[in-house]
């Protein structure tokens, strides 16, 4: 196996993992906090994704989708590029409304598919290559650090199922 393809496959299980929290879930279940402070899972697989497509703007595109393709409009949002939930207080996650699950999903496929088919075609030079570290203007980053950096998410994903798993109970992961 190649190692492009090993990253692939572990992107992919992330996202894979995040639509299956994500699977029959209402309006109601994506916002509950299941304690006063935790976050709810709207906020964790919207940030998850938001990280995602900032790595994807840094590396690849030199612009986010959340901005360029106009993914803020759909989630009620200014087009704030650092706006990824980095340092969110209570309020600030109590404000962010996802308009349902399909949303989210479908912001989801438009970074996926574009940060995969980079990761396939990555070549060994290219992960040495600095690039903006978009968080700390004036700053960079070596790409594997912000590829091996973004795959941290899957801490969130986990949290977004163990709250799922508080909200429908035992049984609904289907292992």
């Amino acid at each position: 196996m190649r190692w492009q393809q090993l990253m692939v496959n572990s992107y992919q299980n992330m996202f894979q993992e995040l639509e299956n929290v994500l699977d029959g879930l209402t309006l109601e279940d994506l916002h509950k906090r299941p304690s006063p402070g935790a976050n709810p899972i709207k906020w964790l697989c919207w940030h998850t994704i938001r990280s995602c497509d900032r790595l994807l703007g840094d590396v690849v595109m030199g612009q986010q989708l959340w901005i360029s393709k106009g993914w803020h409009k759909k989630f009620n949002r200014p087009p704030d590029f650092n706006e990824t939930g980095k340092g969110f207080t209570d309020a600030q996650v109590d404000a962010l409304k996802i308009p349902d699950a399909k949303t989210l999903l479908e912001y989801e496929k438009a970074v996926k598919e574009p940060l995969l088919r980079y990761i396939e075609g990555l070549s060994e030079q290219e992960l040495d290559r600095e690039v903006p570290a978009s968080w700390e203007p004036g700053t960079t980053s070596p790409v594997h650090a912000r590829l091996t950096g973004a795959l941290l998410n899957l801490q969130h994903i986990g949290a977004a199922a163990y709250v799922r798993g508080i909200i429908k109970g035992h049984g609904w992961y289907g292992r």
